[in-house]
């Protein structure tokens, strides 16, 4: 797809995704909001992958989600990309209901992989897939994303310092580096300091980006394919603005898990405009 075509779907899902936290007054907006472009970019460019859906995944692509909060995200893309349909998309959060709040995998959502509620777990599965697809010879790329205030979490830099150790080469590791957390600004919760010269020490490839250009976060993606395979795993620092799209939420912690009430919501859809078609 052309980057006109990204930026329309992306529109599109932000619009999904505040309509389904209003739905059901609960959610995450905010980081959902900041990531569209790197999910449609991944979903509907740069990964080969199949929406009739086998967990096995033979010669596709994987992605999992990390920080599972930021779910009325994925669920659009993952709807809007084929693997359901997107009427379902309108139950969110609700009783018995596929399209939970975190994803989860005993409701066999197609597209979703491991269950994400619990931060922190992501890089250590995406590197156990990466893992069997070398070593059955399967060429196909891992990639994960990961919020910057879940790297306060102490499995990641356990994963962090094993991928390199085993050459693991075909894994991308996307980092929404947008210095938001629920209590407030990463840099006064902990710090992550230098996050380059960190994941460099430990011997990944680092490159940026600008996760809310689609022209950027599509050009990251192709380098990190091309700079696969080289027995290093690559990190992708991804800038990014908590509530993108949407003015009264942007760069504001305070919409990392918080419903917009009936006004907002129509004062958010008009920022939106509908480009493809609601659920």
């Amino acid at each position: 797809m052309e980057i006109q075509e990204l930026e329309k779907i992306a529109f599109q899902v932000r619009r999904d995704i505040v309509r389904m936290v209003h739905g059901c007054q609960s959610g995450h907006p905010g980081g959902s909001l900041g990531c569209a472009d790197l999910l449609v970019a991944l979903y509907f460019k740069e990964m080969k992958h199949d929406p009739a859906f086998n967990m096995d995944a033979v010669n596709e692509d994987v992605f999992y989600l990390s920080n599972g909060h930021i779910s009325p995200l994925f669920y659009s893309v993952l709807a809007r990309a084929g693997y359901f349909d997107i009427s379902e998309l309108s139950t969110f959060r609700k009783i018995n209901s596929r399209v939970q709040g975190h994803p989860a995998t005993h409701e066999h959502l197609p597209g979703i992989r491991i269950a994400s509620g619990s931060l922190g777990q992501g890089l250590s599965v995406a590197i156990g897939t990466a893992i069997t697809k070398k070593r059955k010879g399967d060429n196909s790329l891992v990639y994960t994303l990961h919020g910057d205030g879940e790297l306060q979490e102490g499995q990641i830099w356990e994963a962090a310092m094993f991928a390199p150790h085993h050459k693991i080469d075909n894994l991308v590791m996307n980092i929404d580096v947008n210095g938001q957390q629920i209590d407030g600004p990463v840099d006064k919760i902990m710090s992550l300091g230098n996050l380059q010269a960190k994941f460099e020490a430990f011997g990944w490839i680092v490159i940026h980006s600008n996760g809310n250009s689609m022209s950027d976060i599509v050009n990251a993606l192709q380098m990190a394919r091309q700079l696969s395979g080289k027995e290093k795993p690559i990190c992708n620092l991804m800038r990014t603005q908590m509530g993108y799209g949407v003015d009264f939420m942007m760069g504001s912690h305070k919409w990392h898990g918080v419903a917009p009430n009936d006004e907002q919501l129509a004062s958010a859809l008009k920022q939106l405009p509908e480009t493809i078609g609601d659920y």
